[in-house]
C-alpha cells in the first residue's frame, strides 16, 4: 500500500494530502478500536505519517499527529505531561506575554511591521527531549516559543541582532534556516536566549510567506495558488519524492518500508557542492551517498572524493558544512560490491543494486547463450540452427520467453536449465526435419574406441557418451556402463548412481591418453553471504578460457551463506585444477569441489 501511494505521488502530489487528512481522522477516533489495533495504527503513524507531514513541512498535521500517538504509545507519559504543563502553563503563559510585549516594543522602536505570537510546544516534542536528553519536565526549559514575523528577509536579521541585543542568546543555539532551508524547504532564523533572571525561552523568526509554507507546507502550493507561488521551491519539496521513486522499483516492499522511514526522519546534515549548493544526507552518509545524491551516474562513475580540498577515502562520514568534491572517471566500471557495505543511505543501496542487476543481466545473456551453443554442441547440433524465429516462437509459447535474450538471461542465471530449453528445440527441430538432414552425433567405429579418449573393453561399434551426473575427465578412474538402445554411457568410477545398476553390464575402461575436448564437470562452489558467486566464476572462467554450461546461486539467510551449483567444460584436464587454484585466490569463496549431480 505504502508503495501504491508513493507511485500515485509522483502522479499528483494532492493524493498524500488526502492520505494524511485521512489518516489524521482515523488517529482522532482511534478510541473506538480494540487495543491492538489502537497501538498497531499508532505506530505506524509515528513511523511513517507523522514523519512524512513533517517532510512535506505539513507541520499542523504532524505535531497532532504526533501528540495522539503518544497518546496510545504512552499514555502514562502523555497524562502526566498534560497535567503537569498546564499547571505551569499559566505561570509560564505570563511570562511569554512578557516577551511579546518586549519583542513588539523593539519592532516598534525599528518601524518593522510584524507580528509576534507565543505558542507552548507540543507534548510529543517535550516527550522527546525528556527521553533523548534523559532529563526531567523542570529540566526542559524551552516549552513554549516565540514566534516573530515580519515582512523580509533584512528584517528578520535586523530583529534578530537587537533580540540578542537585549537577552544573551545561548552558545550553538543560533540556527539559521534561512541561509540552509531544511530539506522540507522550511525557513527562519531560531535562537534560544536567556533573560537576566535565568529564564530560557526559544524565538522563531520568519518572513510572512516563511511562515506560510512552514504552516501549511506542501498544501500551501494549493492554498494560495491564487497569488504566486515560487514554483521551484515546490519543485524541490518534491525531487526527494521523485529520488524515492527512482530506487524503489524492483525493491521489496519490507525493504521498501525500512528504506522509507530512514528517508523521511529529521536525522540529516547539510553539506555543500563545490559550487555552493546545498545538499541533505543522512546522518552518517558518506561521499558515496553524495554522489548518488547528486545523479545515478555519478555515484557509479565515482573513483574518490574531495572533502574541504582533501582527498578522503569513500568511508569518510561527512559532517554538516563539508565541502564535498567528487572525482568520477569514464572508464570507470562501475560501482564494487564493497560500496554496498559503505553506502549508509538505503536510496544509494538500492541503486548499486540496480547496477549489478543490470549488469547480471547483461552478463547472464552471455553466459546463457553459450550455456546453450555449448549444450547443443555436447548433443551434436548447432543452436543457431535449432534457433530459428519460428521455432523460437513455438518454445517461447510454452516457456513464456517474450524475447531469445530473456531466454539466454533465464539459462544464465540458473532461473532454467539449457536441457530444458534445448530439447524443446530439438524436439521442434526433429518433427519438422527428414532424418537424413538431421544432425547427430557420431557413433563409435572400431572394437575399442570412442571419441578417440576412452576404450571401452568388450564393445563394438556401440555409442558412446560421457555421464552428465558424474562428468568424468581425463585421469579420472573410469567404467562403462552399457545402457538399453543408449549405447555405452562413461561414468566415474566412484559414481554413487552406478550402486544400484546390474553389474554385469558395467564394463572396464580407461583413457587413451590422447588430448580431448568437451569434457564437462560439476562444482559446488561456497562463499559468504554477500560473495558475488557469478562474477568471480565468471572471470575466472573468462580468463582461462572455459565455457560455463550451468550455473545456479542461492543465499542461506539462516547461515548467512553463498552457495552456487555450476557445470562447466574444460579443455584439458589440467583446467580443472588451474580453476580451483583461481576461485580459492578469493577471500570471499569459503571451499570449492567436483559433485556428482
Amino acid at each position: 500500500n505504502f508503495k501504491k501511494i508513493f507511485v500515485s505521488m509522483a502522479k499528483d502530489i494532492r493524493v498524500i494530502i488526502i492520505k494524511l487528512a485521512d489518516r489524521l481522522h482515523n488517529m482522532r477516533s482511534l478510541n473506538f478500536l480494540s487495543e491492538a489495533r489502537q497501538l498497531a495504527m499508532a505506530h505506524e503513524t509515528l513511523d511513517i505519517y507523522a514523519p512524512l507531514a513533517g517532510r512535506l513541512g505539513i507541520s499542523q498535521i504532524k505535531c497532532e499527529l504526533e501528540d495522539l500517538c503518544l497518546k496510545y504509545l504512552d499514555p502514562e507519559a502523555f497524562e502526566f505531561l498534560r497535567k503537569n504543563i498546564n499547571t505551569q502553563l499559566s505561570e509560564r503563559q505570563r511570562f511569554i506575554n512578557s516577551v511579546v510585549e518586549e519583542i513588539k516594543g523593539i519592532l516598534a522602536e525599528s518601524n518593522i511591521k510584524g507580528d509576534v505570537i507565543g505558542r507552548p510546544k507540543h507534548f510529543y516534542s517535550i516527550y522527546k527531549k525528556m527521553k533523548t536528553r534523559n532529563k526531567t519536565l523542570d529540566q526542559i526549559y524551552d516549552l513554549s516559543a516565540v514566534r516573530v514575523i515580519v515582512e523580509t528577509v533584512d528584517e528578520c536579521y535586523e530583529i534578530l541582532g537587537k533580540i540578542h541585543k537585549k537577552w544573551v542568546p545561548m552558545p550553538g543555539r543560533i540556527k539559521d534556516y534561512i541561509a540552509i532551508p531544511k530539506p522540507n524547504m522550511y525557513q527562519s532564523l531560531h535562537t534560544t536566549v536567556v533573560t537576566s533572571f535565568g529564564q530560557i525561552f526559544e524565538i522563531q523568526i520568519r518572513t510572512f510567506e516563511m511562515h506560510r509554507i512552514a504552516e501549511y507546507g506542501i498544501a500551501a502550493h494549493w492554498k494560495y495558488k491564487e497569488q504566486k507561488t515560487d514554483e521551484d521551491t515546490f519543485d524541490k519539496r518534491l525531487s526527494w519524492i521523485r529520488e524515492v521513486m527512482e530506487w524503489q522499483s524492483g525493491v521489496k516492499t519490507t525493504d521498501f518500508i525500512d528504506s522509507l522511514k530512514t528517508d523521511i526522519y529529521d536525522q540529516e546534515i547539510l553539506v555543500f557542492t563545490p559550487k555552493g549548493e546545498v545538499i541533505s544526507l543522512s546522518k552518517g552518509a558518506t561521499p558515496i551517498d553524495y554522489a548518488y545524491r547528486i545523479h545515478t551516474e555519478v555515484g557509479h562513475k565515482c573513483i574518490g572524493a574531495k572533502v574541504n580540498g582533501k582527498i578522503v577515502p569513500l568511508s569518510y562520514s561527512l559532517s554538516t558544512g563539508d565541502i564535498v568534491e567528487i572525482i568520477t572517471s569514464k572508464t570507470s566500471k562501475g560501482p564494487s560490491w564493497d560500496w554496498l557495505k559503505i553506502a549508509q543511505m538505503p536510496s544509494s543501496r538500492a541503486k548499486i543494486k540496480q547496477f549489478f542487476k543490470r549488469s547480471m543481466a547483461e552478463e547472464h545473456v552471455k553466459i546463457g547463450k553459450s550455456m546453450l551453443e555449448n549444450a547443443a554442441k555436447l548433443k551434436g547440433y548447432v543452436f543457431s540452427q535449432l534457433c530459428t524465429n519460428a521455432n523460437f516462437d513455438k518454445v517461447s509459447e510454452k516457456m513464456n520467453f517474450n524475447t531469445q535474450d530473456e531466454m539466454y538471461a533465464a539459462v544464465g542465471c540458473g532461473a532454467v536449465s539449457p536441457q530444458q530449453v534445448l530439447y524443446k528445440f530439438i524436439d521442434i527441430y526433429k518433427k519438422e526435419k527428414p532424418i537424413e538432414e538431421q544432425t547427430v552425433v557420431s557413433s563409435v567405429k572400431g572394437r575399442s574406441h570412442s571419441s578417440g579418449d576412452v576404450i571401452i573393453k568388450g564393445v563394438d561399434g556401440l555409442l558412446v557418451r560421457f555421464a552428465g551426473c558424474c562428468n568424468p575427465v581425463p585421469g579420472d578412474k573410469i567404467v562403462g556402463f552399457v545402457s538399453r538402445g543408449r549405447g555405452v554411457t562413461v561414468h566415474r568410477a566412484d559414481c554413487p548412481n552406478l550402486a544400484q545398476e546390474d553389474k554385469d553390464r558395467i564394463l572396464p575402461a580407461e583413457w587413451t591418453g590422447k588430448s580431448g575436448e568437451n569434457y564437462v564437470v560439476s562444482i559446488k562452489i561456497n562463499g559468504t553471504e554477500k560473495a558475488p558467486l557469478m562474477s568471480i566464476v565468471s572471470a575466472a572462467c573468462a580468463q582461462l578460457g572455459l565455457f560455463v554450461l550451468s550455473f545456479n546461486g542461492r543465499i542461506d539467510n539462516k547461515t548467512r551463506t553463498s552457495t552456487a551449483d555450476m557445470t562447466v567444460r574444460l579443455n584439458k584436464k589440467d583446467d580443472l585444477d588451474v580453476l580451483f587454484k583461481k576461485l580459492r585466490e578469493s577471500k570471499d569463496i569459503t571451499d570449492v569441489f567436483r559433485t556428482i549431480v
